[in-house]
């Protein structure tokens, strides 16, 4: 199956060119959701055999290259295009065809009735096509065009109701922004490109990591196309300061949330990062600030969660923060558990982001958590796969989101320093806090709602089914990855299995000496029983003494309104960026450099030409003995310069 790996990504092209091009002639919702789901779903079982054959080889031979065809040769660029599957490119695979056909199966009930059944499907089928582009391509550039494909998906998902309004604005302006917020990293993600070409003469994977792994004296010119790489990825995976464009993400459909905002799209940071390991880790200085960067954004992130009421904004936030502490575990050289955490956070996030749904589509699209409360009694599955999904992220023992959070926290430990631990510790308090403050006010307390205007009741099974299998996934996603502290002689199995791909990586790097396991428990015990102890303590109090909360926000409203507003980081960017750009090009480029300069340039140019025309129109006279002067004047002056010149 690893040969025919390129069906993975023909599928979900084949299926946005069905439903792309046919799918209004089509019309029957069934069909189009089937063709759709089914691409995607046929690409994940390919996937799953690829790696079932991966696993069936021996070490040395898991790394192979599927090439399709030469896309580009020009000098010594040589560009094909051609798939790299390894184990770490096909857990990447399972969990975008996986958690995508899911999402897919799910969007049938959702997008139910809607105008643009058939495109919408045809979106997330591109969508597919370029993220598996991405974690696939074996070359920069391959990887580079799933990168601006999902930056396109994107958009276009984003703006599916382009002709709604959204919070200040409209729909197309919350899309606008991701697309725009996003072609910032792009930039710096080229220029990183630019550099290991110049520097490695190629742009394939495994070229360039050989050679890296064996270069020596360049460590600013790997410090250079690590930072340039980075900045890419702090657009794409939404890290301070180009964060600001995922929350207002939430203007798409609630499925999109799901599969671009929160499983799939927003990890391909995570992954570059990751793949490119052995870069980032010849450039100790930079990889400390990836992990001062995604361990800020964690903070900042899970604050901002703290004080929001629209559903999908306190899981946008949630996001935010979730893909800081991807980050902070890739800063400390625990690239395994920066995936583990993506795989993880797939499951549990995906599964908050269909349940927040299930609720929407219940409250007739009301999306303030304040108008909810008791729902649990109307809708048991999406209550019961919900609360699953909140005790994942929070990190409760046993649950996926507990193994891959502890393990993030441990190397941020033992190979950081105890400031990343507590700060990162900090995080899963506050994520604990504000995750069990939503499922307190959607499903416990008094109901909120008039019931003349809203009537909650259950999901359909085509919407409920991918619940409840993304919440068993979101139970046993972590087993895979029990830390040596528990499974003992048989390590982490997950760690285990990426260990091939990171480990010219580790090897370069200085790690802080030998931590024992009763360190690891004393630490893994602090951080469950902080997290517990917020979770019981949000719960009591938005259940039973909401007044405290009230009287918290009275007391410090201003750090409050802060909060509630995001930081006033928006409105920073608009006044120190949006308007003066747009000021100066209406004050220079426009009313100056355009009406003035360019405009005067078009405009005397023709002046000059009218004028100088009108001066040599005057030799048109037609008068025959006028034309003959001149003829004779020209051959005097002609044969007197003959003469002069012998």
């Amino acid at each position: 199956m690893i040969e025919l790996i390129y069906l993975t990504i023909l599928l979900p092209l084949l299926g946005f060119v069905i439903n792309g091009f046919f799918g209004k002639k089509i019309g029957n919702e069934k069909v189009i959701g089937l063709i759709g789901s089914s691409t995607v779903g046929i690409s994940f079982v390919i996937s799953l055999l690829a790696l079932i054959e991966t696993i069936n080889l021996p070490v040395e031979q898991r790394t192979n290259v599927v090439e399709l065809f030469t896309w580009m040769s020009v000098g010594s660029l040589n560009i094909s295009f051609s798939y790299l599957v390894d184990q770490l490119s096909l857990v990447m695979a399972l969990i975008v065809t996986g958690v995508g056909f899911l999402i897919h199966v799910y969007s049938i009930g959702y997008m139910h009735g809607d105008k643009g059944f058939y495109r919408f499907f045809a979106y997330m089928n591109l969508f597919i096509f370029a993220m598996m582009n991405l974690v696939l391509g074996d070359n920069f550039v391959v990887l580079f065009l799933g990168w601006e494909g999902v930056g396109l998906c994107s958009y276009l998902l984003i703006g599916y109701y382009y002709d709604q309004k959204f919070e200040k604005g409209t729909v197309a302006q919350a899309a606008k922004k991701a697309f725009i917020v996003n072609r910032i990293g792009d930039f710096g993600f080229l220029l990183g490109m630019f550099l290991i070409f110049e520097t490695f003469n190629s742009l394939n994977f495994l070229e360039v990591f050989s050679q890296a792994k064996h270069l020596t004296g360049a460590e600013s010119t790997f410090g250079f196309i690590a930072l340039f790489l980075f900045i890419g990825a702090t657009g794409k995976s939404a890290q301070i300061p180009l964060f600001v464009w995922l929350p207002d993400a939430m203007a798409g459909p609630t499925p999109v949330s799901a599969l671009i905002h929160a499983a799939t799209m927003v990890t391909a940071g995570v992954y570059m990062v990751a793949r490119a390991s052995i870069i980032f880790a010849s450039a100790p200085v930079i990889l400390a600030v990836v992990a001062v960067i995604g361990l800020l954004t964690a903070v900042f992130a899970a604050t901002i969660g703290l004080v929001q009421t629209d559903i999908k904004k306190v899981l946008a936030y949630s996001t935010v923060s979730q893909l800081g502490y991807m980050f902070l575990a890739a800063g400390v050289g625990a690239f395994s558990a920066a995936i583990f955490h993506v795989m993880t956070h797939a499951f549990f996030k995906a599964l908050l982001f269909l349940g927040a749904g299930s609720v929407i589509h219940s409250m007739h699209h009301q999306q303030d958590i304040m108008h909810y409360g008791g729902l649990k009694k109307y809708m048991p599955v999406t209550f019961l796969t919900f609360i699953i999904a909140a005790f994942a992220i929070s990190g409760f023992p046993g649950l996926s989101g507990f193994f891959s959070k502890d393990e993030i926290l441990w190397f941020s430990y033992a190979n950081g320093n105890f400031v990343y631990w507590l700060l990162g510790a900090l995080t899963a308090v506050l994520t604990a806090f504000y995750m069990f403050r939503l499922v307190s006010l959607t499903f416990f307390g008094e109901e909120r709602f008039s019931h003349d205007k809203y009537h909650p009741h259950e999901s359909p099974k085509v919407m409920t089914i991918p619940l409840i299998i993304l919440a068993v996934l979101s139970v046993i996603g972590g087993w895979i990855g029990i830390p040596e502290v528990f499974s003992g002689e048989h390590g982490n199995v997950f760690h285990n299995w990426l260990a091939p791909i990171f480990l010219d990586a580790e090897l370069k790097l200085a790690y802080y000496g030998a931590h024992s396991h009763t360190e690891e428990l004393i630490l893994m015990a602090i951080s469950v029983s902080a997290a517990l102890f917020s979770m019981y303590g949000a719960f009591k109090i938005y259940t039973q003494r909401r007044e405290i909360a009230e009287k918290f926000a009275l007391k410090f409203k201003k750090a409050y309104m802060v909060l509630l507003n995001k930081y006033y980081v928006d409105e920073f960017y608009e006044a120190t960026v949006i308007q003066p750009i747009q000021k100066s090009s209406e004050k220079f480029l426009w009313k100056i450099a355009d009406n003035k300069l360019i405009d005067g340039i078009v405009n005397g140019t023709a002046v000059v030409i009218t004028s100088f025309s009108s001066v040599i129109k005057k030799m048109q006279t037609g008068v025959a003995q006028v034309y003959a002067l001149i003829m004779m004047t020209g051959i005097a002056a002609i044969l007197f310069w003959i003469i002069l010149s012998l």
